[in-house]
């Protein structure tokens, strides 16, 4: 892994459009002021909004069996059951 090359706040500053674009194609960058470093400017991680069919189906199948009576008692303890008739408590 490389080392993130480090920017002045000055820099900072004065090339905010280049850092930022530079920040969005996944390059980080360690802040400095006054020659010590004091933070870090990273790019997000982008969270994938689909999963593919046949990753999906590989995950599945590494996945740990799932007991159905113990989910059913799962959700019986933290639903309310009377939510639709607030008299049969």
């Amino acid at each position: 892994m490389q080392p993130q090359p480090e920017i002045n706040q000055r820099d900072l500053r004065n090339r905010s459009k280049e850092i930022m674009d530079a920040v969005q194609q996944g390059q980080a960058f360690v802040v400095t002021r006054d020659g010590h470093q004091i933070g870090e400017l990273i790019p997000l991680r982008r969270r994938r909004r689909f999963v593919a069919r046949a990753e999906f189906a590989a995950m599945s199948r590494t996945a740990p069996a799932i007991s159905v009576d113990a989910f059913r008692a799962d959700q019986d303890e933290v639903s309310d059951q009377y939510a639709g008739d607030r008299y049969a408590r």
